[in-house]
């Protein structure tokens, strides 16, 4: 891509990703690398500023991550944020020590005005702090540019270096005014223009398609999701008729969304389509699994085994998926723990013959519905809730059954239904019910019953790194579980999910 580029040197931090939205608000592409070989990969990709993250770690330990010192050589202007503005000032000369207690949450500070960092900042004001180590002791030719009751050197500075350090988190939103300091970093220190927009991507990214796939053919794992919609169509745009789309239907759809998505893309796209009904194939290679990273892991190798099965004659070389940046990232990076396997990110094997183009691959959800308006893409679609890849397989919690999925889709069907009504459904990000693997003691016509349990799950996001759950209304939920329990044979119970992520996921599984 041909826009000026900010690398997140990614220590391990919980808010790794978080930093890298603020910066992508401000039209400013980053991407987040690990530690390891950053020096190399800094030299390679060249970027205009460099960001480095927190991290659980202390700089004092022996084997604490580390950088290269020639990082700070080549003059490009660097922010460290907690355990990387901890490692600036060990690396400088400076002394860390722990305190023996932590300081976390919300904390007043004081600015030094003269700092570039602040401008526009008042001085007297709140941040979030999360650390237990302190710089007691500044590097040489640095300079202090903020304090609080408790911690001395709670950020510091040093100009000609373009070097930049704050012990607390300015990317999220407990630290007021931490999104101007972001800010500052990009426009005033490091002089970036704000030139990621829709259009930029989108023209950088055809020509990339067009000089990867060249004349040869792709086929698209398209599910009729936002994501994989979206990557089809720029694909298309690439390599026009040379694009075939697969669209698997697995039978852990929702009501009626097969059909939807044929219908779509064959008459509105124009697009060549093949719809596979594979739902007896899935199902009987979920026959007796119950975790959910297996079932993750069956759902992608089964997708890439059909698509494998219609590329076998060598018309294909390339697979193209609808992976955006959250799927990477939750599946686990070289500084990042696994959270959960995506299953176009950790179902793919090892033996696939298709090379794999993944034109998202770099965008947070929010971004790829942007970008979809931009290429002209039905708004319905694009701002459909998010719908899983492996679909119902994740939200029939245990084994996954015909006759479970089907009671999930009537009762999802019915919520969606109920929010759409209460002109909800566009202020929810996502909604959705999910089947418990229990059940409970009900009774119904006087008569005890024992069935299973639908969760309701709403949530509000910008791009699913976090989400907050949806107050939705007491009438409401009641009338939704009034219908599900009365029109949806096998269900006797439904709760409603008030957990945020973190620390819940916003799937169940």
């Amino acid at each position: 891509m041909n826009n000026e580029l900010v690398l997140i040197v990614d220590f391990g931090g919980q808010y790794n990703q978080l930093i890298a939205r603020r910066v992508r608000e401000n039209n400013v592409y980053c991407e987040v690398i690990s530690y390891k070989d950053a020096y190399e990969k800094i030299l390679n990709k060249s970027p205009k500023a460099i960001i480095f993250t927190g991290g659980p770690r202390s700089v004092n330990e022996l084997d604490a991550p580390d950088i290269d010192k020639r990082v700070f050589e080549l003059g490009i202007p660097i922010l460290g944020i907690c355990y990387g503005a901890q490692l600036i000032a060990k690396s400088f000369g400076g002394d860390i020590k722990s305190l023996k207690a932590r300081e976390y949450g919300k904390t007043q500070i004081k600015y030094n005005s003269e700092c570039k960092l602040y401008k526009n900042v008042e001085s007297n004001n709140i941040v979030w702090m999360s650390h237990t180590d302190q710089v007691v002791k500044l590097p040489n030719d640095f300079a202090n540019s903020a304090n609080t009751d408790s911690c001395n050197n709670a950020a510091f500075y040093n100009d000609n270096l373009k070097i930049y350090a704050v012990q607390f988190h300015p990317e999220v939103n407990h630290s007021i005014q931490g999104e101007i300091i972001i800010k500052n970093f990009l426009f005033e220190i490091s002089k970036l223009s704000a030139d990621f927009t829709p259009s930029s991507f989108i023209n950088d990214k055809i020509m990339e398609i067009k000089n990867i796939i060249g004349n040869k053919k792709a086929i698209c794992a398209l599910s009729g999701g936002v994501d994989s919609s979206v990557a089809a169509v720029l694909v298309h745009k690439a390599i026009g008729d040379n694009l075939t789309c697969i669209f698997v239907d697995h039978g852990l759809m929702r009501k009626n969304e097969g059909d939807f998505v044929e219908k779509v893309f064959k008459e509105k796209f124009d697009m060549n389509l093949i719809r596979v009904n594979a739902e007896e194939d899935f199902l009987e290679s979920l026959k007796g699994v119950t975790d959910p990273e297996r079932k993750r892991k069956i759902i992608g190798e089964k997708f890439i085994r059909v698509f494998e099965k219609y590329a076998n004659n060598g018309e294909y070389d390339f697979l193209v998926q609808g992976t955006i940046y959250p799927d990477v990232i939750e599946s686990g990076t070289e500084s990042a723990a696994v959270i959960k396997s995506h299953h176009n990110v950790g179902g793919i094997p090892k033996d696939i013959k298709l090379k794999i183009v993944e034109p998202l691959r770099e965008l947070f959800k929010d971004e790829v519905r942007k970008f979809g308006l931009e290429m002209n893409i039905d708004e319905n679609l694009i701002n459909r809730h998010p719908f899983p890849g492996p679909g119902l397989g994740i939200r029939v919690l245990g084994e996954v059954t015909k006759y479970k999925c089907d009671i999930l889709r009537e009762a999802d069907a019915i919520f969606r239904e109920e929010l759409e009504l209460a002109n909800l459904d566009k202020k929810i990000w996502q909604a959705f019910a999910s089947l418990l693997d229990q059940k409970t003691v009900g009774v119904m016509g006087d008569e005890r019953t024992y069935s299973y349990i639908v969760a309701l799950r709403a949530v509000t996001s910008v791009d699913g790194m976090t989400g907050e759950f949806f107050p939705i209304d007491y009438s409401i939920l009641d009338k939704v579980a009034r219908r599900i329990v009365n029109e949806v044979n096998g269900v006797n119970r439904v709760l409603y999910d008030v957990t945020g992520k973190p620390p819940a996921t916003i799937e169940f599984e």
